[in-house]
């Protein structure tokens, strides 16, 4: 019983003591050693040698359990054995002593499976057991046995097995079989069995038969239709470079592998999932391949939208009838999405919104036809930070509203900017004032994110220093947030003036619910 010795300690405590329940319930996903643990169980019970944790394995008793055909052991399938008539013809004979064993044990699989008329027949024996019956209950949904039921049963709750064990379980069998087998391919094997020993086995013996009895990772990738995790890996990059086009033409590249699409967007979400914690708690990217460099590329507040749209998209891919067209427009929908990133109309290409190459250009066209607008231009690229067309020079003016908007900043970095006030500019150097109530925000990361926005839209190195203090004027968050009140204090006032709205107050006595008045943007 690999994995479950949580169970097992209890079950083995509870035998060589000889302090046995009459009902023994055992819950978990399939594939976890439900049936397994209670077959041998049923074992520890009637062995020859007597009621013990090590049955001898050679008796009659144990050989005729391990092979199936123990007269004492009465198996089961509820899912197939569910009415009434069934149950009661199957408890008429536990009153009946054992043939053959020491105790008569009913195992039964799927319980709850069982109609509400033969649980009740069931309860009525679980209420009042004879000595010489034990009943051992299997299930994967215990939530739908009724508590009456599971009140009178011991329950033992089977885990889904880690990776990792599994893993090391699939070594261990291919070593004692003398089977070739590469540690990416078992790798492999046990990710896909999802927590299931038994799904492992099974997946680990189409493998060996589609690799003519060795186990390689190209074969095994072959046969779940996985791909490369570089693959993987570069739809990240692609994502960081905010490139459609280069995305969807890596999509068409892995199409050629025949790729299972939800497979490939678990690896994603996987990948998305370390590189969240690396970017909380760096030592979490520790032996992640390939992620130190995305930590910086790919701004967190980008990481937990994909993840989200990744999430809430993945039944999609699962279930429309092109799976590919399904992944396409998910990562499509990243990008799209993607508080960093606007997507300009007309070639598809995604920019963030700081980006003003676009615009540069069409002034550099202006320009070429008037020779006064250029040299204009060519003292704004080459103007110096302390110049207060832009952002001002007295504190709290309102130019730093109007920066905080062009500046390349999204997210936290942006709420951060907006609770400021510049306090003054100098040669090189921006100095913040920040608003008491936002302390909490300066870490940093978010400061470090800000002073590279405020780098990149002058094109130098700027330093930046923040420090809390009295605002001497509204900043900006302030600003939205008077606004969004004034919004709703009009949009309620212009309701309760309405004269529909009076009119069936006065006629009907109704009233305006609160909260359910909202401003039109």
């Amino acid at each position: 019983m690999v994995g479950q010795e949580h169970v097992v300690r209890a079950l083995i405590n509870a035998l060589d003591r000889e302090q046995l329940h009459h009902a023994y319930l055992f819950a978990g996903t399939r594939g976890v050693g439900k049936t397994t643990i209670a077959r041998i169980f049923a074992k520890a019970l009637n062995c020859e040698q007597g009621v013990s944790s090590t049955p001898c394995g050679e008796c009659t008793s144990c050989r005729e359990i391990d092979e199936g055909r123990f007269i004492d052991l009465i198996e089961v399938d509820a899912a197939s054995n569910r009415k009434v008539e069934e149950t009661r013809e199957l408890l008429d004979n536990v009153q009946y002593s054992p043939a053959r064993g020491r105790y008569k044990v009913y195992l039964i699989d799927e319980v709850h499976m069982l109609s509400k008329h033969s649980f009740n027949a069931l309860l009525k024996t679980l209420e009042e057991p004879p000595p010489h019956v034990k009943f051992l209950l299997a299930t994967t949904e215990p939530e739908k046995l009724p508590i009456t039921v599971i009140s009178r049963c011991l329950q033992f709750n089977l885990k889904r097995l880690p990776v990792a064990l599994i893993e090391d379980r699939l070594q261990l069998i291919s070593d004692e079989e003398k089977i070739e087998a590469e540690p990416g391919a078992l790798r492999l094997l046990a990710d896909a069995a999802d927590g299931s020993m038994r799904d492992a086995l099974s997946l680990m013996d189409q493998v060996i038969a589609f690799g003519d009895g060795q186990i390689s990772e190209a074969d095994t990738r072959s046969m779940l239709g996985t791909i490369p995790r570089e693959q993987v890996l570069k739809l990240l990059v692609l994502l960081a470079e905010k490139n459609g086009p280069g995305l969807l033409e890596h999509i068409a590249g892995m199409d050629e592998l025949a790729p299972v699409y939800s497979g490939v967007l678990d690896e994603l979400l996987a990948l998305l999932k370390t590189l969240a914690l690396a970017q909380v708690v760096p030592e979490a990217a520790a032996g992640a391949d390939g992620i130190d460099d995305l930590i910086e590329r790919i701004a967190p507040e980008d990481v937990q939208l994909f993840y989200d749209i990744g999430v809430k998209g993945r039944a999609s891919v699962v279930q429309l009838p092109d799976p590919r067209a399904a992944f396409e427009m998910l990562l499509v929908r990243m990008l799209v999405f993607s508080p960093a990133a606007d997507v300009e109309p007309g070639n598809g290409q995604i920019r963030p919104p700081g980006d003003r190459s676009v615009e540069n250009q069409t002034a550099n066209d202006a320009q070429d036809e008037n020779p006064a607008g250029k040299q204009a231009a060519e003292l704004v690229a080459n103007a110096d930070p302390t110049i207060s067309e832009v952002a001002g020079t007295e504190p709290g003016a309102a130019g730093w509203d109007e920066l905080v908007g062009k500046i390349r900043v999204s997210g936290a970095a942006r709420q951060l900017a907006s609770n400021c006030e510049l306090e003054r500019l100098e040669e090189g150097a921006v100095w913040l004032r920040l608003a008491p109530g936002a302390v909490g925000m300066l870490t940093d990361q978010l400061k470090n994110r800000l002073r590279k926005g405020l780098s990149d839209f002058y094109g130098r190195d700027l330093k930046l220093h923040i420090e809390a203090g009295e605002i001497q004027s509204e900043t900006l968050a302030d600003r939205k947030s008077r606004e969004s009140i004034e919004k709703q204090k009009a949009a309620e006032q212009s309701i309760a003036s309405d004269p529909n709205i009076q009119a069936m107050q006065d006629a009907f006595g109704a009233s305006v619910q609160d909260g359910s008045v909202q401003p039109l943007d």
